[in-house]
């Protein structure tokens, strides 16, 4: 039996939620715009999630105006996704379970990711304020860093693990050009 993709009946707010973001993949689609991937390939290749799959969770997330479509830049039919400020909004809520994993079901090596306050390059605190300056972080003052259990880099990585080897301001987009000819799944996301 097929699960329905809303909640009729429902009306609490965490409900109406669910029906945007509660999807398999939606989140770490939108973890992915967090960390600056923009077009439909990048993502398709750092997730490694099926392409119809993709499409509707994109389609989705542009329909309810988490994410807006435009034409990217160069030649062919090639457009970009960005946050827009509703999607920008579920920054606390990506943060606040990416720290809930961290707590609970933690990599063996540590973080393989790590988020950083651009000022001063201090961790954040789960709760998003700057172990340095005690300052609340705003997600434009970001950096997402390679932590202790991240892989090394390897030949066969797909662009996007590639660049986020490095440290990378959030909502910045992450590949300035799109990579020639089709990507394919790397092998550490």
């Amino acid at each position: 039996m097929t699960l329905p993709r809303d909640y009729r009946g429902q009306t609490c707010a965490l409900a109406r939620s669910m029906e945007i973001v509660g999807e398999r993949w939606t989140l770490l689609i939108l973890r992915d715009a967090f960390y600056g991937v923009r077009r439909f390939g990048e993502f398709a290749a750092h997730l490694g999630v099926p392409r119809a799959v993709l499409t509707d969770r994109l389609a989705t997330l542009t329909e309810t105006g988490v994410l807006a479509r435009r034409p990217g830049t160069g030649t062919g039919r090639r457009e970009v996704y960005g946050l827009t400020p509703k999607g920008v909004a579920l920054w606390p809520a990506v943060r606040a379970l990416t720290a809930w994993g961290e707590e609970f079901y933690a990599a063996e090596g540590g973080p393989r990711r790590v988020f950083l306050h651009a000022r001063d390059e201090a961790p954040l605190a789960p709760d998003g304020r700057c172990t340095g300056c005690g300052a609340a972080a705003p997600v434009q003052d970001v950096l997402v860093a390679p932590g202790p259990g991240l892989a090394p880099s390897g030949p066969d990585d797909d662009p996007v693990t590639a660049a986020l080897a490095r440290p990378h301001r959030l909502l910045t987009p992450l590949l300035t050009t799109a990579p020639p000819g089709r990507l394919t799944k790397g092998s550490s996301r």
